[in-house]
């Protein structure tokens, strides 16, 4: 996606029809366009908690995704929103806006219950599955807001910022009982997914009589503590979040993207649980075959280019294949990721002996097609003579000698005429003799 140009409203990426989860491929089809880094940003929570209304201020807009006034959450499915980010040049900035949780008693159990919503590994062992933090690896930074913030920032007296007051809330209480292991439950899976954790709170935006149509009014309309504190939230979130990346550093744009959301909905829609592992080997999978063939793709455009066959000698033929298929693995290797125990750069090396066998075939027939329509068109006056027995008189024979030394010197003096020059003109000079 280049740089000038963005989405001017958000597109619907998921959504549940009749109990069945599917990808909006319109969507799909702008993250395949996206060459650049991409930065992912997704909000999640209660519905009718002003989800939305970050987003749009996160994308610097006024509207977007659309805001409800009422219990009704208007967010449905996944919304996604893409746009060049704002402070980081060169990557692409994916706002994920998410459907509403409906309970607001219980949305805190879908962090309890992460462990066993995905996996990090295909067959995880038994110590994989007692140990949550293994998922520390591939989740995000946690941000937490707190809308309609009323309390006074002040523990023990003293105040307190709003990060310390998130590290106060994520405190443990001792004691084994239902209700307390409740308590500690989320409180515990976030302090262990999340090792970078930052929290904001917001004073209420406008009077409450104001808030149904809040995306309506001006910035002066707005609360100046709620205006000083959208802004601190956008300038944080968009400075400090990172280019998405997977397990071992990869760096994800819009393509590896697509290919996660589809990978996930599949295994979502299929009963099964999202595996951040099958997923990358997946995606590996797609990448490295397509790496594979931009690899024959210059292979096959440089050998166009440089090889005329017949070559003098095979040497020649080897030597421009070495050079080519050198080239086309440094292709591979550029645009290729995770394969393991080096099966795709395999499937290359045994696609480019392939070629080099034909390319040898070629040559071997371009040889002998060139020389013997040489010989034919060199020899024919000699063969000739032959026929109408000019050379049976007593004392041709050494003419017949001298004048075929002589055409097959000129023979020899043409360029080019590849691997079979000897081969033809032995056979030739036989069957000529007979």
């Amino acid at each position: 996606m280049a740089s000038e140009i963005h989405m001017p409203a958000p597109k619907c990426l998921t959504e549940n029809i009749n109990g069945q989860l599917r990808v909006n491929p319109e969507a799909l089809k702008i993250l395949s366009a996206i060459r650049q880094p991409v930065v992912v940003v997704a909000i999640v929570g209660p519905y009718r908690t002003g989800k939305s209304y970050l987003m749009n201020k996160l994308a610097g807009k006024k509207k977007g995704i659309s805001l409800g006034s009422t219990v009704q959450s208007h967010t449905k499915g996944i919304w996604m929103w893409c746009m060049p980010h704002p402070k980081k040049p060169d990557h692409t900035l994916v706002l994920l806006d998410t459907e509403g949780l409906g309970d607001v008693e219980k949305h805190h159990s879908y962090v309890t219950e992460l462990t066993s919503r995905i996996r990090a590994k295909s067959s995880p062992d038994e110590h994989e599955v007692q140990d949550s933090a293994n998922f520390v690896s591939f989740f995000p930074d946690f941000v937490w807001t707190l809308r309609d913030f009323s309390l006074e920032l002040i523990l023990d007296g003293q105040p307190i910022t709003a990060d310390k007051y998130l590290e106060y809330s994520l405190k443990l209480k001792q004691g084994n009982d239902k209700k307390i292991k409740n308590f500690n439950e989320p409180r515990l899976c976030i302090r262990k997914f999340f090792p970078e954790k930052k929290c904001f709170i917001f004073d209420p935006p406008a009077h409450r009589r104001c808030l149904s149509h809040l995306d309506q009014l001006q910035e002066e309309d707005l609360n100046p503590e709620f205006r000083e504190q959208i802004a601190d939230f956008c300038f944080y979130i968009l400075s400090h979040s990172k280019a998405k990346t997977l397990s071992g550093g990869i760096t994800v744009n819009g393509p590896r993207l697509e290919s996660l959301v589809l990978t996930y909905v599949s295994s979502i829609s299929s009963g099964d649980l999202p595996c951040m592992e099958s997923a990358v080997l997946a995606l590996a999978e797609i990448e490295n075959l397509a790496a594979v063939q931009k690899a024959i793709a210059h292979y096959d455009e440089q050998t166009g280019q440089k090889l005329k066959l017949p070559t003098e000698t095979l040497q020649e033929l080897l030597d421009l294949h070495s050079a080519t298929e050198k080239e086309a693995i440094e292709v591979f290797m550029k645009h290729s990721f995770k394969d393991v125990d080096q099966v795709f750069q395999k499937k290359l090396g045994d696609k480019l002996q392939a070629k080099l066998d034909d390319f040898c075939k070629q040559n071997m027939k371009a040889s002998s097609d060139y020389c013997m329509a040489l010989i034919q068109d060199s020899f024919h006056p000699l063969y000739e003579d032959v026929k109408q027995g000019t050379f049976s008189k007593p004392g041709c024979y050494y003419i017949f000698i001298k004048k075929m030394n002589e055409l097959k010197d000129k023979y020899h003096q043409v360029p080019r005429k590849g691997v079979q020059v000897n081969y033809i003109l032995i056979t030739f000079s036989g069957a000529s003799l007979k």
